[in-house]
């Protein structure tokens, strides 16, 4: 595609990008990747080269992956279907295990290699690596019963964050790449919404901007037009109306947390668009929703 492009543009590209770069040098950037931009071959590679061209402008990218997509496939061939309750995933023992498989075992490794390929240094992580998340069983408040709490299994909710693993690879020039799997205080294992860890991430590493990447152009509203600068009370309402919903609630909730506890800036990116990691970082135009504290 850059082939097309004159000199000329590439060089307005060029100068229209660095401002960010000096802006953004040596800050952390906390990327959530999921959705097609893990399951199209050209997004993959186009993930993986801007990644590893924020790390060689000075930035430090930590990324944490998903992988819905693929444990659904899994599941299917072990003929269990995937039951989700407020967008979280049921988790009963077997799924455990295939979740454990997918995130850690496969996907994980994939998006090292694709970053590795394409001249970063990557390295794959899991929560429970140096105690990097800790976590306590998740019970969600049933909708139709206030009061009532729901059990799904071996589904998480991150206690606390021990970012000194991530730390410590970003100073030495690596870019670590998370599978949102914790672990409980008698050595449980829980599987944690990647949106939530991330979030809670950016979070503790006080980072720049969480961008969290998904197979929407961003937050829409109910006559399906794009919403961005959105405030908590914005949210609040949009939640009371049913405009958020499912898969979209554990997104939002964790944009919101990590904008109130100093995350400078949360978006909500189409990872099915082209170097929509770099278009969202290094220039003038926007691709998705912005969400800030107040």
């Amino acid at each position: 595609m850059t082939a097309s492009l004159s000199p000329t543009v590439k060089a307005e590209v060029l100068a229209e990008a660095l401002p960010y770069i000096r802006r953004f040098h040596g800050r952390t950037i906390v990327v959530k990747y999921g959705g097609n931009a893990m399951t199209d071959d050209r997004l993959k590679r186009s993930f993986a080269h801007d990644v590893v061209l924020l790390k060689l402008v000075g930035l430090n990218p930590v990324v944490v992956h998903g992988g819905g997509p693929q444990i659904e496939q899994l599941l299917a061939k072990v003929g269990k279907k995937g039951e989700f309750v407020q967008g979280m995933r049921v988790t009963d023992e077997e799924t455990m295990d295939i979740v454990e498989m997918v995130l850690a075992g496969q996907v994980n490794k994939e998006i090292v290699e694709l970053i590795n390929q394409a001249g970063g240094k990557a390295v794959g992580l899991t929560g429970q690596d140096a105690g990097l998340v800790r976590a306590r069983k998740m019970l969600i408040e049933s909708k139709d019963s206030p009061g009532v709490r729901i059990d799904i299994g071996q589904v998480g909710e991150i206690e606390s964050i021990d970012p000194s693993i991530i730390t410590t690879l970003a100073t030495n020039g690596f870019i670590p790449v998370i599978a949102p799997i914790g672990s409980g205080k008698n050595g449980e294992t829980y599987n944690i919404n990647a949106d939530l860890v991330a979030g809670k991430i950016a979070e503790v590493l006080k980072a720049e901007k969480l961008v969290l990447m998904t197979n929407t152009v961003g937050v829409l509203d109910q006559n399906g037009n794009l919403l961005t600068g959105l405030t908590a009370k914005k949210i609040d309402e949009l939640f009371a109306d049913g405009t958020i919903s499912g898969g979209m609630l554990p997104k939002i909730s964790s944009a919101l947390d990590a904008a109130r506890g100093g995350v400078h800036s949360v978006h909500i990116i189409d990872g099915r668009v082209d170097h929509a990691l770099l278009l969202e970082i290094m220039t003038d135009q926007g691709v998705g929703t912005m969400i800030r504290s107040r």
